[in-house]
């Protein structure tokens, strides 16, 4: 199979024996970071931006760097406890690649003529991303291995795949390529999360109770941090719902809805 196939067309059998090694993610990168520098064509000439646009393009970049330092911080933490080789070693390439997210926006922030990116982000993001940062910090350090793994895999995963895909759509082109980039990395990343906890959920029922519990609790700063980002990034009502949409498809996928 090739690398950059949808992980998702794969069954879980499949899914479990390719895509936690190290030699699928070797593959994945390589097919799409290689000749990049900071996730984008080096020289790629910047577009024409007016003060207003990149100061809220800024913001939606501070509040992007506090949900890759919750999945870096969280991904990193998971490996203690994750239930078997496989899990740990799919999460070392996860730490990688949240660690690369985490870079090409902070650098990309620079680029913007932002001194101190993280006096910025301090500044900027929004309060809903900080509460769900650390709600997902404290499931890992409890050792919830599935709640976390809901929380990060799928809960924040599939939020940053839905607004990531829309706001390359209309991103000046450094961005664009950037967020492309990570979307991929997000695509494998809610794959383990969806074949993790829905072999769990077929062996253990029970569990889809506490996660829906998880879930109502996350749902509404997971929407808050949508809400917010849409209208920096110039998405309507009617389309931010769409989004909303895509975001809980991921968790209907898992039986999860009431």
């Amino acid at each position: 199979m090739a690398a950059q196939d949808d992980v998702h067309d794969l069954s879980s059998d499949q899914f479990h024996e390719q895509v936690h090694s190290f030699e699928f993610w070797f593959q994945s990168v390589e097919g799409y970071l290689s000749g990049l520098e900071y996730g984008h064509t080096e020289g790629l000439a910047e577009d024409p931006m007016e003060d207003a646009d990149r100061e809220r393009l800024v913001s939606v970049l501070c509040n992007y760097c506090v949900g890759e330092t919750a999945a870096l911080e969280g991904a990193s933490g998971l490996i203690a406890i994750a239930p078997n080789r496989h899990a740990k070693i799919f999460l070392s390439t996860q730490v990688a690649d949240e660690g690369r997210h985490l870079e090409v926006l902070l650098h990309r922030m620079r680029d913007l003529g932002v001194a101190d990116p993280e006096a910025e982000i301090e500044k900027r993001a929004c309060a809903s991303m900080a509460v769900f940062k650390q709600r997902l910090l404290d499931l890992v350090a409890s050792k919830d291995w599935e709640a976390a793994i809901l929380a990060q895999n799928v809960i924040l995963e599939a939020l940053e795949f839905a607004v990531f895909r829309r706001h390359a759509q209309t991103a000046d082109s450094v961005t664009r390529e950037i967020l492309n980039g990570i979307v991929k990395d997000e695509r494998r990343h809610i794959g383990f999360g969806e074949n993790e906890l829905g072999r769990r959920l077929q062996n253990t029922p029970q569990l889809a109770a506490r996660l829906r519990d998880v879930k109502s609790e996350l749902d509404h700063l997971v929407l808050d941090a949508l809400e917010e980002t849409s209208s920096a990034i110039g998405i309507d009502f009617d389309e931010q719902q769409t989004l909303g949409r895509m975001y809980l498809e991921s968790v209907l996928r898992l039986g999860l809805e009431r």
